[in-house]
């Protein structure tokens, strides 16, 4: 259901883009949130001894973004029931990632929302959220 609406999504609809900055900030806050302390998520000098050119965004934040950008398109009612994500490229600072959804499937009072997250190097998260969305 899309916030302010009594009407029900079908299958093919598609959310509208979130546009999100990855900022260095972005990227520490979300790791040290989410109690992952690996270096690759806060120290550069670490990061790139370890092959990669900055620290990135950890698994924990990505999944937080997906969740938070289904809930903002269908309401305060929405239940997130099961996220299913995978991740590709790497979230650096100075990227821009942008999620798209599109509705897969509609069973009464639920939906499955197949999201992709995408930078400048491609994909970096693509998965399945189930959210229902009481009537």
């Amino acid at each position: 259901m899309k916030p302010g609406t009594k009407t029900f999504v079908r299958p093919g609809d598609e959310l509208p883009p979130l546009t999100i900055p990855v900022t260095r900030t972005l990227i520490v806050a979300g790791a040290v949130a989410s109690r992952d302390y690996q270096d690759v998520h806060h120290d550069a000098e670490l990061a790139r001894e370890k092959g990669s050119p900055d620290i990135f965004m950890n698994i924990l934040t990505t999944n937080g973004l997906v969740g938070r950008y289904i809930t903002d398109h269908f309401g305060p009612r929405a239940v997130l029931r099961r996220v299913a994500i995978r991740l590709g490229a790497p979230n650096h600072p100075g990227d821009t990632m942008v999620l798209t959804g599109t509705v897969t499937e509609v069973d009464g009072d639920t939906a499955h929302v197949r999201v992709v997250g995408a930078n400048g190097l491609g994909h970096h998260v693509t998965g399945t959220v189930t959210v229902e969305v009481p009537r």
